[in-house]
Order: structure tokens, then C-alpha cells, then sequence
């Protein structure tokens, strides 16, 4: 079993609390180690990853913590195992309650027919239970 490390707690702080059980649950369940490497974004941050193209959007959830990003620690390279990581997460996030996405596959909740940016690393709260 897999637990978080210091930098991992330190990047879930200003996350909703919610979301942080989830990824707490996760690393529980996971058959991968992962890392967050990131929780809250400041808008400066955001505008640089729009302008290099690693965001599409300015309305990131990031932006008000309800957003994280989880990277596979080790190799092979991290997207090979996020599908692995996503499964965890929806898991722990079923078991809990708690309504997210994956950036994976942003259609799973049937709302958004529209992304097609592929962030396997990304996992959010639903807005429509999350405003």
C-alpha cells in the first residue's frame, strides 16, 4: 500500500477537502504509486499554461481547488499509467460520494461533448455538484 508524501500533502493545501479525501482514498487503492503535483493554480499560472497550450481554458478548476493533478511515480512514462490511477480515483471517489471527472475522459459524466484536450493526469470536482 502506497501513502503521500510530505510534498504531495503540502501540494493539496487550498483543495477542496473533498477532493483530498479522494486522493487520500486513492493511494489506498491504487496499484501504482502517484504523486499531486499540483492543486491550487494562481491566475499567472494559468495564463502561462493557455499561452504555451498545456490549458485550453481560463476557467480552470485549478483555479478555485477544486482541481488536481496526479502523476504516476516511476516509469514507464506517467499518461501510460494514468488510466490505472483513474480507476483509484473513481473508485475512492464512488465509495465516498463524491462526484469527479478525469481529464482522461471528460464525456464519463456526460455533460462535456465539447473537450477533446486528452490531461490524464487531471482530475476534478463536477461543477453541477460543485459550483
Amino acid at each position: 500500500m502506497f501513502k503521500l508524501g510530505t510534498r504531495s500533502r503540502e501540494r493539496l493545501q487550498g483543495v477542496h477537502p473533498d477532493l483530498v479525501k479522494v486522493v487520500e482514498r486513492a493511494i489506498e487503492l491504487t496499484e501504482y504509486d502517484f504523486s499531486v503535483v499540483e492543486g491550487v493554480r494562481t491566475i499567472e499560472k494559468q495564463r502561462e499554461y493557455v499561452a504555451k497550450g498545456v490549458s485550453k481554458t481560463m476557467n480552470s478548476r485549478h483555479l478555485t481547488g477544486h482541481a488536481v493533478d496526479l502523476y504516476p511515480v516511476g516509469k514507464p512514462t506517467p499518461c501510460e499509467r494514468c488510466p490505472a490511477i483513474a480507476r483509484a480515483m473513481l473508485d475512492a471517489a464512488k465509495e465516498l460520494g463524491v462526484s469527479i471527472r478525469w481529464g482522461g475522459d471528460w464525456n464519463q459524466d456526460g455533460n462535456s461533448k465539447d473537450e477533446r484536450f486528452y490531461d490524464g493526469p487531471h482530475f476534478e470536482l463536477l461543477r453541477s455538484k460543485y459550483p
